[in-house]
Parts: C-alpha cells; structure tokens; sequence
C-alpha cells in the first residue's frame, strides 16, 4: 500500500521547522557576543556544544534503542518541545558563557530525538525510493539550518531575541504536524528491548561499513563549512573594502541552496546509482576544500559568491545518499537505532574538526587553513574506493 500522499510533505515541513534550532545560535552569534561581552572563538564553542548536546543524545537513543522501541513520531514532538524551551533559554538576560553552552548543549540533545527520527519515520514509510525520500528530508534539515540566517536578515530592525523566539515556535509547530499527520508507518518493525549488540552488530558487514565511512569523512568537513561561512564571508570583505557584502543574506543562500542539491542528487541516484553519485558529490567537495585558498586572492567577489555557493551545493548533496545506504544495509528492528550511531559518530567528528578549525585560526590568519576540511573527504574516499575493491559482500544496494 502506498503512503498518503501528504506523508512526505508533512515529514519534510516537520523537519524544516525543528532543525532550526541547530543554528538559530549562530544567526545571532554577533549579537550575542556584544550582549554577552563574548571572545571572538565563541562562534566555535557555542557550535561545538550543539553538537556535542546532539552526539550525547544521539548516544544515549541508541543505547537505549528510543526510536525503534517507542512511537517516532511521539519521540519527534517530545523532543521538538524540549528542544523549543532550551533554544528559548539564550534569551535569558543573566546569561553567561557557560549558561549559554548549556542552553546550546541541550538543544542539540533534543535535535537528536528529530533529525535521525525524522529519517527513521521516512525509512519506516518507504522502502524503495528511499534516496528521493531522504533527499527531500535531508533537504529540509539544510534550510532549516540555514534559516536563522535569513531570519536574521529579515529582523535587523527588531531585537535578535526574535530569531530564538521564531524558531522555537516553528519547533513546536514543526513536532505537532508530525504527531497528527504522521503515525507510525507500515514498514516499521518495533523492537521490544534493549539491543546494545547493536553497536558492534551493524558494522560487521562491509557493505555497511563502506556507506558509514563515507558519511564519517563527508562530516568532517560539513558542519565545519556552514559554520564558517559567515567568517568566510567576512574575511574576504575586510580583504576587500570595496565589497559590501549582505552576510546574513549570503549565508542564508550559500547553506540553503544545498537543500536543493540534496533533492536534485536523490533524482539522479534513481537513474546513476547512490553509491556512484554520492562519491562524485565527495569528491567535488574534496577540490573545493584544496583550492579554497586560492578564491580568497582573486579580485572578483562575483566568483568568490559562486564558488562558496558551489561549495554549498556539493558538501551537503551526499548526505541524504550515504544515510540511505545506511539504512538499506541495516536489519530493519535496528534501522533506527543504526541510524542513530551512524549520525552519534559523525557529529562527533564535527566536533574535532570545528574545534580544530577554531585553534588554528588562533595562530594564523592564513586563508590555507580551509584546507583541513580536505581530510574527511579524502579518508572517506578512500574507504569507498577501498570497500568496493576488497569486499566479496557487497549488494546491490551499496553500488546501485
């Protein structure tokens, strides 16, 4: 039986207001080091808590197996609501560092009841053209993320308070049409306990490890991207005082348009292959690292806005393809759970490499420092190209 032809719709929408929690703290990053009497490496910080609130969620739904064992779409709305009231906390006129790093931190936590649930929920509504599916929700999770950005833009003559108080409501919202519209769909096997085998379980297969690496070095360099697209921006503006750049519009359009990338990349799947596509979209992500350097030094900002919104395109179009192969090549009573771990380890690596990123603009001012963003998509090239030569046990679903 086919799903309801809303499903997909209103899984999409339900992501898209959730997810923008993720940078509603960088939408308002400068204001909230004027408010607070911030450094400059609180942009940093204050993302590395998102993720590391998301890593220690995402963890503990897997160790406790939440989106296989309860209803995902009453995990959906709880989490949304949690994660709307901890956004809201940043307002908080007492707030200091550490109460801001918390505020973040929490609200990655809940994240990690939406953005995998989000993905489970599709995977539990369909089995085949599950890459289209999850490129229109990945898609969602991109201009979600992006949104703080233009809403930013949009409330320049109001108080920043606004954006946090915008996305919390949109969280919410997001998390009721998810609990109303979506019930739990018809491929969803719930699991009736506690699987901590899953952790060792889901990587013994091949075909399995090649699609999660892939993901693992396609992280390394995403988040790290979006957020320093804005200090990007900057960077070559002070470079050239002629430019009057619009960051928070620009930003807003260089991380948004890969939404678009993450639903054109599931098409074309269909016709060339998931595995085949999503080396490609690496792969053009790996050069756009290893000659960043070079677009800082040109005279044209024209270029320098295509480049980075090429670059936008192609870090983000193999997301939803490496989580598709990861949920084919998992057992269906764990395909939540697998799905968790997967992203419980890519955030992680976020982690390293925004933290990283930050200490090294610390010693230099160089714009060779973009480089660094390389080292995930070569690694995860290679465990691709790696996989696909040594492994006897690869299916259709990895190379297709």
């Amino acid at each position: 039986m086919k799903p309801s032809k809303i499903i997909l719709p209103i899984i999409v929408i339900s992501q898209f207001c959730c997810t923008s929690l993720w940078f509603a703290g960088n939408g308002v990053m400068q204001d909230l080091v004027a408010t607070f009497g911030l450094s400059d490496s609180a942009v940093g910080h204050l993302t590395s808590a998102v993720q590391f609130g998301f890593i220690v969620g995402t963890l503990l739904f897997a160790i406790l197996s939440i989106a296989d064992r309860f209803s995902p779409s009453k995990v959906f709305l709880s989490c949304a609501i949690f994660g709307a009231i901890f956004n809201l906390g940043v307002i908080w006129e007492g707030n200091s560092l550490a109460s801001l790093l918390s505020f973040r931190f929490f609200t990655g936590f809940f994240l990690a009841g939406i953005y995998p649930v989000g993905m489970k929920i599709a995977a539990d509504y369909y089995e085949k053209g599950l890459g289209k599916s999850l490129g229109f929700l990945v898609g969602a999770l991109v201009v979600g993320t992006a949104f703080p950005h233009l809403l930013k833009n949009m409330t320049n003559a109001f108080p920043w308070k606004m954006v946090l108080l915008a996305t919390s409501s949109l969280a919410a919202l997001g998390g009721l049409l998810m609990l109303t519209f979506v019930p739990d769909g018809p491929f969803r096997k719930p699991s009736q306990k506690i699987e901590l085998s899953a952790f060792v379980k889901v990587f013994q297969h091949s075909k399995f490890q090649a699609a999660a690496f892939g993901y693992f070095g396609h992280m390394w360099e995403l988040y790290t991207f979006w957020a320093f697209v804005p200090i990007m921006l900057q960077t070559y503006a002070w470079a050239n005082p002629q430019v009057a750049f619009n960051i928070p519009m620009l930003s807003f359009i260089i991380i948004a348009l890969g939404g678009l990338a993450c639903v054109v990349g599931g098409y074309i799947s269909q016709q060339l292959g998931t595995k085949k596509v999503a080396f490609v979209a690496l792969l053009l992500s790996c050069i756009c690292c290893l000659v960043s350097p070079l677009l800082f030094g040109q005279s044209s900002e024209t270029l320098f806005i295509a480049f980075l919104i090429f670059w936008g395109l192609v870090v983000i179009a193999d997301s939803p393809l490496f989580s598709t192969l990861v949920a084919q090549n998992a057992s269906p009573e764990i395909k939540g759970t697998a799905l968790t771990i997967v992203n419980c380890i890519g955030f992680a690596i976020t982690i390293i490499s925004i933290q990283l990123l930050n200490e090294i603009r610390t010693w230099t001012s160089s714009n060779a420092i973009y480089m660094v963003l390389a080292i995930g998509p070569i690694l995860g090239l290679m465990a691709l190209i790696s996989k696909s030569k040594t492994s006897t046990d690869v299916p259709t679903a990895i190379n297709n």
